[in-house]
């Protein structure tokens, strides 16, 4: 039998080491052998790109030119030096690319009239040309735009979200009202930050996994000292999981109403104790003096604006009016919202619109209609809305959502189940303030820890 040559069994066996390096140990193979050759290719290619992204400028400049002139007696052509005005393509200067675990990023200095949307309405060109998965703006100062390639989607694989086994090591006081719910298409965590964006809106269709961020959120509280009210129109189906960790719970629309009309007196009290103070919000109070916050979770906020006749056309007015009060005052005294529904569109009543104005966080899943992407998106990039009609059925817990720099980014939600959704309520079910410690918070006759939850009809 011929033997093998040597070299073909060096090559074979370095094949095999490097496809043994890509499957176990991806990242080192990202910065170490990937990434080099892609940044000079990046920085080589960068002028055709540019100019077929129309990111170029035409500028005059002049040029040292030489034109010919008369034949001398002697047959030697003589020249002439001179400088000539010339169009020419000016292309963004590029910094060094930088890698990140999922990709790089990379910062360009603005021509004269630039401003960062120019780069952000090309992006989808550039991750065509760079034949990556996405391009996103990322950051921007005076002359300068940061943009962030991702060349593998971070959201195929999400970990689900796991809950603190003890109580004692659940959060830290700079993750207060804001807890990590998943992962952003940037590789970066996602949080919803109540602190910067004190209410949000979560649309989505039937197994789009909208009640699975809601599972995820209600982990991520859990450990927290805050309220968890929740609205259930579903007859309690969906947070009934957790009633354990809900300080109130209402499952009709006239408990809904009682509920509503006490969070509103809650933030009357919230308001006197913070003007006896001198304060604006409940954050410049003494921590000794601080109310508990609370966070509001509806479910299928379309129940409560639909009408069956006219006797219950008030009752949808009142409740209307008194959440669209909690969204535009509930950010100085803790009362956030978070609300939920399969639709969300102007047909449910100018109610929804006028309350839509007030809510800050969107978040979009996969929709079954494009208006009510419009209604939750609509106000930010169209490319937005784009990206949330082409969300597919077999990737549940992907949306698009408001980033706290006003940018939008794909992202999903860590996968709770029911039994790790009821487990966090069971484990942290005596940090659950009853109502009236809610009421009484921040008001200076605090009442002692109860270890059980009281709910409000």
């Amino acid at each position: 039998m011929n033997e093998i040559p040597r070299p073909v069994l060096l090559v074979l066996a370095a094949l095999l080491v490097l496809i043994a390096w890509r499957r176990w140990a991806p990242v080192s193979y990202w910065y170490l052998l990937v990434f080099p050759r892609k940044a000079v290719w990046l920085r080589w290619t960068w002028r055709h790109v540019a100019s077929g992204c129309g990111l170029t400028k035409k500028r005059h400049r002049w040029w040292f030119t030489t034109v010919p002139g008369l034949i001398a007696s002697t047959g030697v052509v003589r020249v002439k030096r001179r400088f000539q005005r010339v169009e020419v393509d000016t292309k963004p200067w590029m910094g060094l690319p930088r890698p990140t675990r999922n990709g790089f990023r990379i910062t360009f200095h603005l021509l004269d009239g630039q401003i960062p949307d120019d780069y952000a309405k090309v992006c989808e060109r550039l991750a065509h040309a760079w034949r990556i998965e996405a391009v996103r703006v990322v950051g921007s100062r005076p002359g300068r735009v940061t943009l962030q390639g991702i060349t593998a989607d971070p959201l195929a694989h999400v970990a689900p979200a796991m809950p603190p086994a003890e109580p004692s090591g659940g959060w830290r006081a700079e993750d207060l009202l804001r807890p990590v719910v998943g992962v952003l298409e940037t590789g970066a965590a996602w949080r919803m930050d109540f602190r910067l964006i004190p209410h949000w809106m979560n649309a989505g269709a039937t197994q789009s996994g909208k009640s699975n961020l809601i599972s995820a959120l209600v982990v991520g509280l859990a450990p927290q000292p805050v309220a968890l009210v929740g609205f259930d129109l579903k007859g309690g189906v969906e947070l009934a999981a957790y009633a354990d960790r809900l300080t109130a719970l209402a499952t009709t629309r006239a408990e809904c109403l009682d509920l509503l009309s006490d969070l509103i007196a809650v933030m009357g009290a919230r308001m006197l104790a913070c003007r006896r103070y001198g304060v604006r919000d409940i954050w410049q109070l003494p921590d000794a003096s601080r109310p508990i916050p609370v966070v509001v979770l509806i479910d299928e906020i379309a129940e409560l604006f639909l009408t069956a006749d006219k006797a219950e056309k008030d009752q949808v007015t009142r409740t209307a009016t008194a959440l669209l009060r909690i969204a535009q005052l509930g950010r100085a005294f803790g009362i956030h919202l978070v609300l939920s529904g399969q639709r969300i569109g102007s047909d449910l009543g100018p109610g929804v619109t006028a309350l839509r104005a007030q809510i800050g966080g969107r978040v979009c899943h996969r929709v079954n209609d494009p208006e009510t992407a419009v209604m939750t998106l609509g106000d930010l990039d169209p490319d937005a809305l784009v990206a949330a009609r082409s969300i597919p059925p077999e990737l549940p817990g992907v949306a698009v959502v408001t980033g706290s720099d006003g940018r939008w980014y794909r992202a999903r939600s860590g996968y709770v189940s029911t039994a790790s959704a009821e487990q966090a309520a069971r484990t942290f079910a005596g940090l659950t303030p009853s109502w009236a410690q809610v009421a009484a918070s921040g008001l200076g006759h605090e009442l002692p820890c109860e270890s059980s939850p009281e709910l409000v009809a």
